[in-house]
């Protein structure tokens, strides 16, 4: 093993003493000094329903550790909750948090010389800001899902909490009743859990386990059910077994692992943010990745789930269907998933799927079979042009028209769209343009879910475009681009768009392009000044400095 806590504490004589008896207060015995210590990070907040059932995963890991014949050292990190702070300033922090979550798994791990690492967390920066500090660190590793919710019901409709946005539109537009706006506002979020459908949490929790730091079969779990607890105990004891084996993150993190996950997002219709934490993954573990990795990709891997947003499934539905085991064996079966890379288990991928079927079973319509997927190639695109030269995500998937041309309708920030959207301010054909929202802009890069919701309530969400340099939940749907690069704030052509400018959006050409001359913009640019900082002092204002592009990953230590 490598220089760990033992052999820098427990082998240097002189500092022996004291440590030890620090360690004793905290319930360390004679006979524990030499088991490895096995840290615990602690997602647990009782502010969102994402990470409330954490707590009694964490107690069942670390029994499973000392169970084990390790040490567990329990340590906590801060979540935030994107479906509270949407649309406030709080979403600011949202992607600051991913940042912030890997610094205190860094800071605790490397400060407290720990032997491996077990992050169990629930809300969508949790996973990519757990997986970049074990990437950092290197330290045997492990990440446990909290676990998704359970769907709501309303007059047999089945919920998630984008229902309660999308119903805002919908109430503005006299499409709903206000029993009915009541009635799914109180029942979409039914128990403790992430949010259900195959948005951020879930897409990332099940790329984790084709990426190999999860169990097989853990991630898509409801967050209550027994066999959730059951999954945290059998993963202390796999880390504890890795540790042993000095199986790193950095073994299981490869660039082909990456594609095995990336693939999976594809095949599942997953969110838009994985591009943004797959590039700061990659980065963290000192893999070669790029933007244009996640279109290479696209075009040879069919979208074989038909889960929320854009279809009727949510993910304990996808979970009873056989859920990421059953879609990694079927990529595995046509090529389109590397068997050979290793797992945390110590076992290839192909080794672990060795026992399922290569196509889902009968009578279910969740997962579907090979020769008739729900679309015969990815729905996360990478569009370039002159809007976007750096390079921008959409989700050109369940569209009826995949191209639009229109006026824009420039706003310097998200409220001042969500004013106007709500006002009906916004007509078919418009594209709408929020902008100085991207990473230093905002700075923070907030979700969009709010205005797009909104659209799609009142109908609107086939026949307006939407351009942004901030982000999108992974409930969002629709005619939308996102993570325009370069951003406004740093002077991108997204900063020179004028109310009524003509843009064109078309996915089928990958293509996002502002109609105004190279000279007329020229001009412009000459014209145009940084707006002041909105935060100059704080966590805000630092991020602001150090952050990155977001065609980079919008990360901070690159």
């Amino acid at each position: 093993m490598s220089d760990n806590w033992r052999s820098r504490i427990i082998t240097q004589g002189a500092a022996r003493s004291p440590n030890r008896a620090m360690l004793r207060a905290v319930g360390f015995g004679d006979g524990d000094f030499q088991k490895a210590i096995v840290g615990v990070a602690n997602g647990h907040s009782t502010m969102n329903p994402c990470n409330a059932g954490i707590q009694p995963l964490v107690d069942r890991a670390a029994a499973a550790v000392k169970a084990a014949g390790a040490m567990p050292q329990v340590f906590g990190f801060p979540t935030v909750t994107d479906g509270i702070g949407m649309g406030t300033e709080g979403m600011k922090y949202s992607l600051v948090s991913r940042e912030v979550i890997a610094d205190s798994i860094e800071t605790a791990v490397n400060g407290q010389l720990m032997d491996g690492v077990l992050c169990v967390g629930g809300c969508d920066k949790n996973m990519p800001g757990a997986m970049m500090g074990m990437a950092r660190i290197d330290v045997p590793g492990i990440f446990v899902y909290a676990g998704t919710i359970k769907p709501g019901f309303w007059k047999g409709q089945k919920l998630t909490i984008v229902s309660p946005f999308e119903a805002v539109g919908a109430l503005a537009a006299g499409k709903i009743s206000q029993e009915d706006f009541d009635g799914i506002e109180k029942n979409a979020c039914p128990s403790v859990g992430a949010c259900g459908g195959q948005y951020t949490a879930n897409t990332m929790s099940s790329s984790f386990e084709a990426l190999g730091m999860s169990l097989l079969g853990s991630s898509q779990m409801a967050s209550p059910d027994p066999e959730k607890a059951d999954s945290a105990g059998e993963s202390a004891k796999v880390l504890v077994a890795a540790i042993r084996k000095n199986i790193r993150p950095r073994d299981i993190i490869t660039r082909k692992s990456i594609e095995n996950a990336v693939a999976m997002v594809m095949a599942t219709g997953g969110s838009t943010n994985a591009v943004l934490h797959y590039l700061a993954i990659a980065s963290a573990a000192g893999v070669k990745w790029s933007i244009d990795d996640f279109e290479r990709i696209r075009r040879r891997v069919p979208v074989l789930c038909n889960l929320k947003p854009s279809g009727p499934y949510v993910a304990t539905d996808f979970h009873a269907a056989g859920g990421v085991p059953q879609v990694l064996r079927m990529l595995l079966a046509h090529g389109l998933a590397h068997g050979e890379c290793m797992t945390i288990t110590g076992r290839t991928l192909a080794e672990e799927l060795a026992n399922v079927p290569e196509e889902p079973r009968a009578g279910q319509d969740v997962i579907r079979p090979w020769n008739k997927p729900v679309y015969a190639q990815g729905h996360l695109a990478i569009l370039k042009g002159n809007l976007a030269t750096e390079g921008c995500v959409a989700k050109i998937t369940g569209l009826k028209q995949t191209s639009i041309t229109g006026p824009a309708r420039v706003f310097d920030s998200e409220p001042a769209a969500m004013t106007a959207i709500l006002a009906r301010k916004i007509k078919a054909g418009d594209v709408i343009v929020i902008r100085y929202e991207g990473p230093k802009g905002g700075p923070g890069m907030q979700e969009m879910l709010a205005p797009t919701s909104a659209l799609i309530g009142q109908g609107l969400g086939e026949s307006v475009g939407l351009v942004t340099d901030g982000r999108f939940s992974g409930g969002t749907w629709g005619m939308v681009v996102g993570h325009v690069a370069p951003e406004a704030y740093v002077g991108g052509t997204i900063a020179l768009v004028k109310e009524g400018d003509s843009i064109t959006i078309d996915a089928k050409k990958r293509l996002i392009r502002l109609n105004v001359s190279a000279k007329e913009l020229a001009a412009r640019k000459k014209k145009w000044k940084q707006p002041k900082p909105r935060y100059t002092r704080g966590l805000l204002a630092k991020y602001m400095k150090l952050v990155s592009t977001a065609s980079k990953g919008a990360i901070t230590d690159g």
